[in-house]
């Protein structure tokens, strides 16, 4: 169980538990791999299990009133989702998609409801996560409604750097850059503006595009002009 228990350790909501206490954890789930493209959770279904992601990449979309998909946002390594549901009872709020070839670790709502009463340092970092996330979708919501095309691309780039970006002395790299349609629908822009705002902060060398990597050559800098 070396490997799982490893793993769980960068996962926030465990990285507080024992090596004893992840093992726990360990046998109360199963590992589930999934292609690129494949749905792993529909909108409006019950919600039975949490989800942490072991490798690769998922994105989590709502359908708007056009029919249009809207990428809220992506997750990656060490990242979970599906907890929502899992503490209402209620149904899925969005749906979640594989971007990439992912492998996912599972628990069952009772169990993970289990999981939160023997161990209440989970309960305490779940509560963190959540505010955490509650604020980050608050500021993305005043930065998408109130600031202008540039601001809104600019936004969404550093909401991808901060999701699944690899950060490297001071730069960011986010591999495997979203289609420029579903950049479009999460900036609330089309593709034709989203193509030209990059191009812009290319040449303006706050940005680089190799293939389908983007660079952000000064994380600090970037934000600071758009925060």
């Amino acid at each position: 169980m070396s490997e799982e228990m490893d793993f769980l350790r960068y996962v926030p909501i465990f990285s507080e538990l024992s090596d004893k206490d992840l093992e726990k954890i360990v046998s109360l789930g199963v590992r589930k791999k999934y292609k690129k493209g494949s749905i792993i959770l529909l909108e409006e279904e019950t919600g039975a299990a949490l989800f942490v992601i072991v490798s690769g990449k998922v994105k989590i979309v709502r359908m708007d009133d056009d029919g249009r998909e809207v990428i809220l946002s992506i997750l990656g390594e060490s990242d979970f989702f599906g907890e929502m549901a899992i503490l209402d009872g209620l149904t899925r709020s969005a749906t979640v998609v594989s971007t990439s070839k992912s492998e996912l670790f599972m628990i069952h709502r009772g169990d993970f409801l289990k999981a939160i009463n023997d161990y209440p340092s989970i309960g305490i970092a779940l509560l963190r996560e959540l505010t955490a996330r509650l604020r980050k979708a608050d500021q993305q919501i005043k930065s998408l409604s109130l600031k202008d095309a540039a601001g809104r691309v600019a936004t969404v780039i550093l909401q991808l750097a901060d999701d699944v970006g690899v950060f490297r002395k001071g730069k960011v790299e986010i591999d495997e850059l979203p289609l420029q349609q579903d950049l479009a629908n999460m900036a609330g822009t089309s593709r034709e503006t989203i193509s030209r705002m990059v191009h812009k902060f290319i040449k303006k060398g706050h940005l680089q595009l190799q293939g389908n990597k983007l660079i952000i050559n000064d994380y600090e800098a970037f934000k600071a002009m758009h925060i």
